[in-house]
């Protein structure tokens, strides 16, 4: 995979959306602390007790809080590249260990960033397929292409993306028409 690092962005006012295992990492972990904390209080009425001290439960949930998330940051799903580059020059996609591809903003037909369950999707359907551009590089090929009522999109998970989908659609509203 290509890393936006490599690619020279197409003006100066680039804004970089890019995947963040280090990020990813501390939600999870979080996530399954704060799980710990809701149910543990519950299954010990439940059960009468444990019999330990609480803070020997709480670094045993620590230790398994620590193993899940890791192994999520380095599993197959949790290792997806992804990143996006805003800017005046237009928008840039590399998603899922794609080739990154470059479209001029008069070439972009319609770009949405909806949730569909717990994934944030990024839908971008160019005006015709001709006219995207590769930015660097061959060798995997563009990022996924979807049907969309649009028409054929590129589509990108945004889950793991950090600044987050909030901040890609105020950065996109900047370059798109006000009717998208």
């Amino acid at each position: 995979m290509i890393a936006p690092e490599q690619v020279e962005a197409p003006a100066r006012d680039t804004v970089l959306f890019k995947s963040s295992p280090l990020r990813t990492f501390v939600v999870l972990f979080l996530l399954l602390m704060l799980s710990f904390a809701l149910v543990s209080p519950i299954v010990a009425a439940v059960v009468g007790g444990t019999g330990s001290p609480w803070w020997q439960a709480g670094l045993q949930a620590g230790a398994i809080a620590v193993l899940a998330a890791g192994a999520y940051v380095y599993s197959t799903r949790g290792s997806l590249k992804t990143w996006v580059r805003v800017s005046s020059g237009g928008l840039e996609l590399a998603a899922q260990d794609s080739d990154p591809i470059l479209l001029d903003w008069a070439d972009i037909k319609h770009v949405t960033v909806r949730r569909e369950g717990l994934t944030n999707l990024l839908e971008v359907t160019p005006v015709d397929l001709d006219v995207v551009h590769p930015v660097q590089g061959e060798e995997v090929g563009p990022p996924v292409l979807a049907e969309t009522p649009e028409g054929q999109s590129f589509t990108a998970d945004l889950s793991e993306v950090w600044p987050g989908p909030r901040r890609l659609r105020r950065e996109l509203a900047k370059h798109l028409p006000a009717d998208e």
